[in-house]
C-alpha cells in the first residue's frame, strides 16, 4: 500500500492509511470531492486486484474500479466510521462486480494480452506470477482466487484480507496456503 510518513516518528502504516481513508471519506461527505484522490492512491491497486479476481476481465475490472470511486463519492455520507474503510470500499467494488457478472451471465478467462497489460503495470508481477495467477483464476475456488489475487496483485497482508472478506485470519491463511499448494501441484503436473 501507498504510505507517506509526514512526521519524525512514523506509526503503523495500516492505521495511518485507515485514518487517512476515514478522514477523506468524511471530507467527501462534506462536499470536498477532491479527497477521492487520496482514497484512490491508497486503494487502487488492492481494489483493482480484488475486482479482477471476481470479474476475470481487465477491461470490465477497470470500468468497475472507476464506478467504485464514483459510488464512494456519492455515498461517502453513508459511511459510518468503524475503523474499516477498506472493507466498505471492497463491499462497493464487490457489489458492482457481482452486478456486472449477473448482467453478463458469464465469467471469462483473462486473455493473454490483458495479462501482459497487468504485468507491465506492476514491476513485481513477473511471468511466473502471471502463470500462478492464471491458474488461480481457473483451477481453484473463487474465494481462494480472490485471496491469492489480493495478496499477489493488491499487495495486501493476510490480516487486511481477513478484515475485508470478513473472515478469521486463520481461515484466510489456511485458504491461501491450500490454494498455493494446489497451484504448486498443478504446476508440477504440467512440467
Amino acid at each position: 500500500m501507498f504510505f507517506i510518513c509526514m512526521t519524525d516518528t512514523c506509526g503503523d502504516p495500516d492505521k495511518d492509511n485507515t485514518r487517512l481513508l476515514e478522514k477523506s471519506l468524511h471530507r467527501i461527505a462534506r462536499g470536498h470531492n477532491e479527497a477521492i484522490g487520496d482514497i484512490y492512491e491508497i486503494t487502487k491497486k488492492a481494489v483493482y486486484g480484488y475486482v479482477l479476481s471476481i470479474i476475470k476481465n481487465a477491461q470490465d475490472a477497470e470500468d468497475i474500479l472507476q464506478e467504485t470511486y464514483v459510488k464512494v463519492c456519492l455515498n461517502a455520507d453513508q459511511y459510518h466510521s468503524q475503523g474499516k474503510p477498506m472493507a466498505w470500499i471492497f463491499t462497493i467494488a464487490r457489489n458492482l462486480a457481482l452486478m456486472k457478472i449477473r448482467s453478463q451471465r458469464k465469467i471469462t478467462d483473462i486473455p493473454e494480452y490483458e495479462w501482459e497489460q497487468i504485468a507491465s503495470g506492476n514491476l513485481e508481477f513477473q511471468s511466473d506470477d502471471r502463470i500462478v495467477l492464471k491458474g488461480a483464476l481457473t483451477k481453484i475456488s473463487d474465494e481462494e482466487s480472490q485471496i491469492v489475487m489480493m495478496h499477489a496483485i493488491g499487495g495486501l497482508k493476510h490480516r487486511e484480507i481477513a478484515e475485508m472478506m470478513d473472515m478469521p485470519l486463520a481461515t484466510v491463511l489456511s485458504k491461501y496456503n491450500r490454494a498455493t499448494k494446489k497451484l504448486q501441484k498443478i504446476l508440477e503436473e504440467d512440467c
